[in-house]
C-alpha cells in the first residue's frame, strides 16, 4: 500500500479530531444521545452470542432504529452505505440489482439474516442476499460484522449484516408513518407488539413504490421512466414454555415488481424489462438455557421466486429454496472462559435446474479473558461441501485495554480464512447452452480466504470514541462473469486483494449534538496488478446530528473517489439532510432531501443515479 494515502488518512483524522464522530467496533452512530460508555454495550453479531463490545477483537458495527429513521433512506442498503468501509453499487433506480461490498468483497461473500433468517437468494447468479429488495422499515437494530471472520456464521461469510425487528414487550404498542416525495415516491409502512406472561409477538408491514428514474446512461431513445413497488411482511412470535425454554417463530415475505432497461426482445434490445421477486422465509427455533449454558435448535426455510418479462412475455422465470437447520451452543467453563460450538447444515435447491446441493459445518470457539483486560478467542470450522469436498477455517483474535484516567484505550486484532464453492447457477451457465469459450471451456474450483485486521480504540468515558484499523485480506482464485465477451464465469487464478486504513471517530459534542465521520482507504487489486472495478480507493461519510427531543435534525455528506469501471469513474460528494419534528409524544412530522445540491454521478459506468429528491412524511406511535 502506498504511504501518501495513508498520510492523508492520518491528517484526516487529527484534524477533523475537534467535531466529528461516528460508529465504531462499538457503537450507534447518533452520538448526541449517548449517556453510557459505547464500550460496553453488548452485541451478538461476531460470535453469535451476546458479549460486551469491549472484549470483542474483531471490527464491528451497529446502528438503531433511532438513526435509521432518523436518515429516512427507504431502501436498507443506502443506510448502510454510510458506515465505515461500505460501498454500494446500484443498476439504476430503486429495486435494481444491488451490491453491497465490506472493504471491497462482493456483496455475495455477505451473510445477512433478520431475526436469525439467512437471506439468501439460491437463483442468485452468486448466492447471497438481494440487498435491493431489503426496505429499511420496521427495522429496529443493525449489526455489521466487517472483515472476513464469519467462523460461526459459514466459511463462505466473509463479512456479516445481522439485522434485528422489535421483540414485543407489555401492552400493545406501535407506530404508524407515511412518506411522499419525487419520483412520486410513497413508503407506508407499520408495526405492532406487545406480550403477556408467557407470550409476546411483533407484526410488521412496509409498502414502497416509485415510478422511478431513466437507469441507463446508454438509452438515448424512447427513455422512460423504470418504477418499482415492494411490499414486506414480518411476524415475530415467542412463547416461554418454563424458565428454561422458549420457543420462537419468524415468518416473512418480501413481494416486489420492478422495471430496467435493454433486455432482449423480438426485435433486438428494448426498454419494456420487468421483473418479479418473491422470497418467504421461515425459522422455527427453541432455546434451553441453564444456569451456565445456552443451547439453540432452529430450522428455517427460504422459498424465492424470480421471472422477467419482456415486452408483457415472460422471457425467464426460476424458483429456488434455501433449508438450514442448526444446533448452537454456549457453555461457561469458569468466570473467564466462554466455550461456543455448534453444527450447521444446509441445502440449496434451484428448482428451475432440478440442481441441489448440501453443505454440512462444525465449529467450536474458545473465549477467555486469559489475565485482566486481555481477551482472546480461537475458533476452527470444518465444512463438507457435497460437490467440493471438505474444507478447514479458522479464527483467531485478541484484544487488551489500558485505563488511560478515565477512558480506555484497545488495541485488537483477528485473523480468519474461508472458502465459497462456486453456486449452482455458475455452474450451471457455464454448462449451459449460453455458454462460450473461454467460460465453456472453465471447470470451476472452489475460492479461498484470508485476511487480517490490526486495530487500536480510544474509548472516552463520555461515549466520544476514536478508532483507525489497518485491514488485508485476499481472495485465491476468485470467480467473476466475463463482461469482455460475455462468455460466462471465468476464474481469476492467483490472489486478488483489498487493503487499506479505517479511520472512524464519534463524538458527542453536547448533550444535543454529536457528529459522526468515518474514512476508509482501500487499495484494491486483482492478479494482474489492476484494480478491482467498482470499488473506491477513497470513501467515507461525516454526518452531523442534532437532537432535542422535541427536532431531529441529520446532515451527512458522502464521498467516493477514484474508482473505475472500465473507465476512470469521476468522484463525487453527495449531501442529504433531514428533519424530525415531534408535534407531541405521539405525532412527529419529517422532512429530508437527497442529494440536496443535484450532484451528478456514477457508481457504475453505464447507469444513472438519482438526483435531487425531496420528501415529506409524519409518524403517529401508540
Amino acid at each position: 500500500m502506498q504511504h501518501r494515502p495513508l498520510a492523508i488518512a492520518i491528517s484526516f483524522a487529527l484534524a477533523a479530531s475537534p467535531t466529528i464522530a461516528q460508529t465504531t467496533d462499538a457503537t450507534s452512530t447518533n452520538p448526541a444521545n449517548e449517556t453510557d460508555s459505547n464500550l460496553e454495550r453488548m452485541v451478538v453479531v461476531s460470535s453469535r452470542v451476546a458479549m460486551p463490545i469491549r472484549e470483542v477483537a474483531t471490527s464491528v458495527s451497529v446502528m438503531t432504529r433511532d438513526e435509521i429513521e432518523t436518515r429516512g433512506y427507504a431502501n436498507l442498503a443506502d443506510v448502510l452505505r454510510t458506515q465505515p468501509s461500505i460501498t454500494v453499487t446500484s443498476n439504476g433506480s430503486a429495486g435494481s440489482t444491488t451490491s453491497l461490498r465490506i472493504r471491497g468483497e462482493e456483496g455475495y461473500r455477505t451473510q445477512v439474516r433478520i431475526d436469525g433468517v439467512e437471506v439468501s437468494d439460491p437463483t442468485a447468479t452468486q448466492v447471497g442476499p438481494n440487498f435491493g429488495q431489503i426496505q429499511s422499515s420496521n427495522i429496529n437494530r443493525v449489526e455489521i460484522l466487517r472483515g472476513s471472520q464469519g467462523l460461526v456464521y459459514g466459511a463462505d461469510a466473509g463479512g456479516v449484516i445481522n439485522i434485528e425487528t422489535a421483540n414485543g414487550v407489555g401492552a400493545p404498542s406501535g407506530q404508524v408513518s407515511a412518506e411522499y416525495g419525487r419520483y412520486n415516491a410513497t413508503n407506508l409502512a407499520a408495526d405492532v407488539g406487545g406480550s403477556s406472561d408467557k407470550f409476546d409477538y411483533y407484526l410488521a408491514a412496509s409498502d414502497f413504490s416509485t415510478d422511478g428514474f431513466n437507469s441507463r446512461v446508454t438509452t438515448l431513445e424512447n427513455q422512460d421512466d423504470d418504477g418499482y413497488d415492494n411490499t414486506t411482511l414480518h411476524t415475530r412470535l415467542g412463547y416461554q414454555v418454563n424458565e428454561q425454554v422458549k420457543l420462537n417463530f419468524v415468518a416473512r415475505n418480501t413481494n416486489a415488481e420492478g422495471e430496467y432497461d435493454s433486455c432482449f426482445g423480438a426485435a433486438g434490445s428494448t426498454n419494456d424489462c420487468e421483473n418479479e421477486f418473491d422470497q418467504t422465509d421461515l425459522r422455527v427455533s427453541a432455546n434451553y438455557s441453564t444456569n451456565t449454558s445456552e443451547h439453540q435448535f432452529s430450522l428455517a426455510k427460504s422459498f424465492i421466486e424470480r421471472e422477467f418479462i419482456t415486452e408483457g412475455l415472460s422471457s425467464f422465470d426460476t424458483k429456488g429454496t434455501v433449508e438450514r437447520a442448526e444446533y448452537l451452543g454456549s457453555t461457561e467453563l469458569n468466570q473467564s472462559a466462554n466455550l461456543v460450538y455448534g453444527i450447521d447444515w444446509k441445502q440449496e435447491k434451484v428448482t428451475s435446474d432440478d440442481d441441489s446441493r448440501t453443505q454440512r459445518g462444525y465449529y467450536l470457539e474458545y473465549q477467555s479473558e486469559v489475565k485482566s483486560n486481555l481477551f482472546v478467542t480461537a475458533g476452527v470450522r470444518h465444512d463438507d461441501n457435497e460437490d467440493f469436498g471438505e474444507h478447514t477455517s479458522y479464527r483467531l483474535s485478541s484484544a487488551y485495554i489500558w485505563a488511560v484516567g478515565n477512558n480506555e484505550l484497545k488495541l485488537r486484532g483477528a485473523y480468519g480464512t474461508g472458502f465459497r464453492a462456486p453456486s449452482l447457477s455458475e455452474i450451471a451457465y457455464n454448462t449451459g447452452p449460453f455458454s462460450y469459450a473461454p467460460a465453456s471451456e472453465v471447470d470451476l474450483k472452489e475460492e479461498t480466504t484470508k485476511g487480517y485486521e490490526i486495530g487500536l480504540t480510544y474509548a472516552l468515558a463520555s461515549g466520544s470514541q476514536f478508532e483507525i484499523t489497518y485491514f488485508d485480506q485476499k481472495i485465491e482464485d476468485s470467480i467473476y462473469f466475463d463482461l469482455a465477451t460475455f462468455s460466462g464465469y471465468l476464474q481469476d487464478l492467483g490472489e486478488s486483494t483489498s487493503e487499506g486504513i479505517e479511520l472512524i471517530a464519534d463524538i458527542a459534542i453536547t448533550d444535543t449534538i454529536g457528529v459522526s465521520a468515518n474514512y476508509t482507504y482501500n487499495d484494491t487489486e486483482d492478479t494482474a496488478g489492476d484494480q478491482r472495478r467498482r470499488r473506491p480507493r477513497n470513501s467515507g461519510s461525516i454526518s452531523v446530528f442534532y437532537d432535542n427531543n422535541t427536532w431531529k435534525l441529520a446532515a451527512s455528506l458522502r464521498s467516493s473517489h477514484d474508482s473505475v469501471d472500465g473507465v476512470e469513474l469521476e468522484g463525487y460528494e453527495v449531501v442529504d439532510v433531514s428533519a424530525r419534528y415531534s408535534v407531541n409524544k405521539n405525532l412527529s412530522l419529517s422532512a429530508r432531501l437527497e442529494n440536496a445540491f443535484d450532484a451528478n454521478y456514477q457508481d457504475i459506468a453505464t447507469y444513472n443515479t438519482s438526483g435531487a429528491a425531496g420528501y415529506i412524511g409524519a409518524q403517529y406511535q401508540f
